[in-house]
């Protein structure tokens, strides 16, 4: 592939950025963000050079979930704007050079949904088996439980139905039925509603309790991985560019099987859970030995399909892949807290106070996610370094309003605090006056401004969505140095994960056909002896991204 087919396979070196319209910005002063605020606020992401947007769900929900129990898949939370206002968004991203995804949440509904409330009023209900339901709770059905805080059972008793219904989330949150072909012909309806609007693609919520089958009386008649590669067919006819971005927190191997087969043709892309896990137990560790073994494990992919990396989602940071003792090192050093930690498997935190501030080590945090193959995620208030707020309870902490100013409710809305949606993050350090856009964007040395030539330099380079990745075999164990090669491209991303400096050599076989090694960012030094040896210098939580120009 050359640069001028990149565009056709978008979303491989895209820049994704994930927001809940709900905290961003406020135009109308009720305390709850909304899409012409969103509007207002389109050209900062367009500055930071932000591809695409992802909105968290935005639909008529009941809102007991933060959004994820929807009550009409094809409407706009009225709090949050109307159809016209989303479709000015829309407009407006596009003339800004940006894609919008959003979530599809159709593993479940909320129970004030209409399809559930029809068929929990009458077992004759045309949406009866839209649902799964059950006399008794039955044997050998799901048993995990995504929220065990919450939650003792996958099953709950209706008691105007006198049968128990399905649920792997919330008891208000029933699931599915995915063996019903109507269910399954519906959530093609959702898409392409979606897609004829304008937006260019999905990330898909829980993808496999999706494709769960565990607990429902009469198996699909086809196998689910079938209708998911159809799905995907029937996406990009409508839209012949869009994506599907899915949530499948499973070791790789599994993940793998969400793709499709060798030949793809499922999911574009997923989330890279476990080579986030490994990059909270890298940091603990200044040992880059997790994100090398979590590379060698990494499964091929079709060339049109991609990985997406990220340091910090919406969700606690689960560590559920790690072992036990792996677990505990990473909560003692980011989360040493009960309040911190969530479901004994994840942390509540955000980056900047896990790091305890350090603005070395937080760079390098990002430098490392914009290294890894695949294309990087940034959750909204990351480019500043927001903290979270304990004080909201569960995986919400991490959703406190964004920081645009030192003013009231900085300057996310002019209500009264107490009726803001979310209440902000407090104190000097880490709340507005301490952490905002505006003084970052006057700050040369800012972590915004640093973001944004990130963004930039990485856009920059398709060698790492495109090209082959390889080590370079540093014998320090806190030297985690990538190489990429694409035709007769070829870069160098170095990175110090130890709190000292440090040197080191490794040995490059071409290293003559190099030529020239042009600095792209970051400090530090290095060296090509005719002999093929390597030297480095690199300071500490030190990153060094360099590109090769051939004679």
């Amino acid at each position: 592939m050359d640069i001028s087919r990149t565009g056709d396979v978008w979303w491989k070196n895209a820049v994704f950025y994930c927001l809940d319209v709900e905290t961003f910005q406020d135009s109308n002063g009720d305390g709850i963000g909304d899409f012409a605020g969103l509007t207002r606020r389109i050209d900062h992401l367009a500055r930071l050079g932000v591809t695409c947007i992802w909105l968290m769900p935005f639909y008529p929900t009941a809102n007991q979930d933060d959004g994820y129990d929807i009550t009409d898949y094809y409407g706009v939370d009225p709090r949050l704007g109307t159809l016209g206002d989303l479709a000015v968004f829309l407009r407006t991203a596009k003339d800004r050079g940006i894609r919008v995804i959003a979530d599809l949440v159709v593993n479940h509904t909320s129970d004030q949904h209409p399809w559930f409330r029809s068929a929990a009023s009458d077992r004759d209900s045309p949406y009866r088996d839209w649902y799964v339901w059950r006399d008794e709770i039955p044997p050998g059905g799901p048993k995990d439980l995504v929220f065990p805080d919450q939650e003792d059972s996958n099953w709950e008793w209706h008691e105007e139905s006198g049968q128990f219904y399905l649920h792997r989330f919330y008891r208000h949150q029933p699931d599915l039925n995915i063996s019903n072909p109507l269910v399954r012909e519906e959530i093609h309806k959702i898409v392409g509603f979606w897609l004829q609007l304008g937006l260019s693609g999905f990330r898909v919520d829980a993808v496999p309790f999706l494709l769960e089958t565990q607990g429902l009386d009469t198996p699909p008649e086809l196998d689910l991985h079938d209708w998911l590669r159809d799905l995907r067919s029937f996406v990009q006819r409508r839209c012949g560019d869009a994506v599907l971005l899915g949530e499948v927190n499973l070791p790789y191997q599994e993940v793998r099987r969400f793709y499709g087969d060798e030949g793809g043709g499922e999911l574009n892309m997923c989330l890279d859970f476990n080579m986030n896990q490994a990059l909270a137990l890298a940091l603990v560790r200044e040992d880059a030995g997790p994100l090398v073994h979590s590379l060698r494990a990494m499964p091929e992919l079709h060339p049109d399909d991609g990985w997406a990396h990220f340091a910090r989602n919406h969700d606690e940071w689960s560590l559920d892949k790690l072992t036990e003792a792996e677990r505990q090192q990473v909560f003692r050093a980011f989360g040493p807290d009960e309040e911190m930690q969530l479901y004994g498997r994840g942390l509540r935190r955000r980056i900047p106070t896990m790091l305890k501030g350090n603005a070395d080590r937080i760079r390098l945090v990002y430098s490392i996610v914009f290294a890894l193959p695949g294309a990087p995620v940034l959750f909204y208030g990351e480019e500043i370094g927001m903290a979270e707020n304990l004080d909201i309870p569960g995986r919400q902490s991490v959703r406190s309003p964004m920081q645009w100013a030192d003013r009231p409710n900085g300057g996310f809305s002019t209500a009264p605090e107490d009726r803001l949606s979310r209440p902000l993050v407090s104190g000097n350090r880490w709340g507005p006056k301490g952490v905002n856009v505006e003084a970052q964007e006057h700050d040369p040395q800012s972590l915004l401004n640093w973001l944004e030539r990130l963004v930039r330099r990485r856009r920059e380079m398709p060698e790492v969505a495109f090209g082959q990745w390889s080590f370079i075999p540093f014998p320090d164990a806190e030297i985690f140095a990538l190489r990429y090669d694409w035709g007769d491209r070829t870069v160098l991303l170095l990175h110090n994960l130890g709190k000292k400096a440090c040197a080191s050599q490794s040995r490059l076989d071409d290293a003559q056909s190099l030529g020239e090694l042009a600095t792209i960012q970051g400090q530090g030094r290095l060296d090509l002896a005719g002999d093929g040896t390597v030297t480095v210098e690199l300071p500490a939580y030190g990153a060094l991204w360099l590109r090769a120009h051939r004679a």
